[in-house]
């Protein structure tokens, strides 16, 4: 549908802990792999960009994609909280720090400092948004401390990078595992 209409929202999708020979972290399958996989097999999409925004590491899709070119990962996550996969780390494009001390300014500033130069370096055939919300002010698990308005301004942010800045389909997952 993405690629057809320029975006699309799975409600049920997100499962970033997972990788291709395990699940992990309450996360069953890979299906952000799956999606990259699909899109090349079907669609000839080659150049997938991974926008990982849940406050946790996205290791599942960082293993699967370790040594792949023509995936890009960018993600934002507490390197203080699971999992702590070094190895997955390698497959990591960009890292965009963030910490408890980060409220709404800092961590937008921060997305917005990265993304486009990102974007437009890499230009991506499509993004897929790992839209987490546990960085959301007292989630237990994801110890930051983003309001629910700067959630709504970094997804608000990430489409119009996507739809208007740069012209990429995207498609947004609503993260998984809990």
């Amino acid at each position: 549908m993405a690629l057809e209409k320029g975006w699309a929202i799975n409600i049920g999708g997100g499962f970033h802990h997972a990788c291709t020979y395990k699940g992990e972290g309450f996360c069953i399958y890979p299906d952000i792999t799956f999606i990259v996989h699909f899109l090349r097999k079907w669609h000839n999409k080659q150049r997938i960009m991974i926008v990982d925004l849940d406050a946790h590491q996205g290791n599942g899709h960082g293993r699967d994609f370790l040594v792949d070119k023509d995936v890009c990962i960018v993600d934002a996550y507490n390197p203080y909280i699971y999992p702590g996969d070094i190895a997955a780390e390698q497959g990591i494009n960009t890292r965009i720090p963030v910490t408890s001390y980060d409220d709404d300014q800092s961590y937008l500033s921060k997305l917005k400092a990265e993304l486009p130069i990102v974007i437009e370096t890499f230009k991506p055939d499509l993004i897929i948004y790992n839209a987490g919300t546990d960085c959301l002010i007292n989630d237990p698990l994801g110890a930051l401390n983003i309001s629910p308005q700067g959630i709504l301004d970094r997804d608000e942010l990430m489409f119009h990078y996507a739809l208007v800045t740069y012209k990429v389909p995207i498609v947004m997952l609503m993260s998984g595992g809990y």
